[in-house]
């Protein structure tokens, strides 16, 4: 056999495999609009998510991440196209990640994206993504703000050292529900380093769930006020709280 020739058994021998990936291919566009479509019938549409579920790319995964955009009635048809949405994107294994974090870029919602990724990342590798995610968003006001909601959410589930100096900032944001989940997300890391960063939202914080969440924290965990945060501290105190001479916490 000659040098030509093994060029060529070469090339035969890809060419199934470049003609199996141009099907599978043109086998997701042809779902991936019925998939995605709210006004279609609710056959058509399940009949397309299970055919997209069954090719396990991520042109399928990209499609059926589409079904987390809107709702239907009733609920227990909306929930069984999502799950079944959901494990057909986990069918595709490593090849979904990149259209998660596509979709992730401009999705209302990331409860599915996030729930997703827990399953097919390892827990550093999760952690990490959802602090990228998050830094997307910066502290200001913003109109819609439920993805940022649900990263912190997600996020106090953790003790990873990547998150503490990513959350704190949020200790500071315009929302109230954000800084009530930072605190919880910050706490939730078991370090009492983060006690200054704390002291200052309390001193700045308006919202009294917000404070006895930050003071509750301190008491479960016997944290110390330093000396030099006491009269700060006292000042900013609900009337159940008091901070004792040793600088405990406690609650009357």
């Amino acid at each position: 056999m000659g040098l030509f020739d093994l060029f060529k058994g070469g090339k035969r021998r890809q060419e199934p495999e470049a003609d199996a990936g141009k099907l599978a291919s043109a086998a997701a566009a042809k779902w991936a609009e019925k998939a995605g479509d709210k006004r279609a019938q609710n056959y058509d549409r399940q009949e397309a998510i299970a055919e997209l579920s069954e090719l396990g790319t991520a042109e399928a995964a990209t499609a059926l991440l589409k079904r987390f955009t809107f709702n239907l009635d009733p609920s227990i048809t909306d929930q069984d196209e999502k799950d079944g949405a959901y494990q057909g994107i986990l069918a595709a294994g490593q090849a979904a990640i990149e259209p998660i974090r596509a979709f992730s870029a401009k999705a209302e919602s990331l409860a599915w994206p996030i729930k997703l990724l827990k399953e097919l990342l390892g827990e550093d590798a999760y952690i990490e993504e959802l602090l990228l995610w998050l830094g997307r968003w910066d502290t200001e006001y913003a109109k819609f703000i439920d993805p940022k909601l649900q990263l912190l959410a997600a996020l106090e589930e953790f003790k990873h050292p990547s998150i503490l100096p990513k959350v704190e900032p949020f200790l500071e944001d315009v929302n109230g529900d954000a800084r009530f989940l930072a605190v919880g997300t910050v706490l939730a890391q078991e370090d009492e380093g983060s006690v200054p960063a704390l002291v200052a939202a309390l001193h700045e914080e308006e919202s009294l769930r917000v404070k006895n969440r930050i003071l509750d924290g301190f008491v479960a965990r016997g944290w110390r006020v330093p000396e030099e945060l006491l009269a700060k501290t006292r000042k900013a105190l609900p009337p159940e709280y008091n901070v004792d001479g040793d600088g405990l916490v406690v609650k009357r």
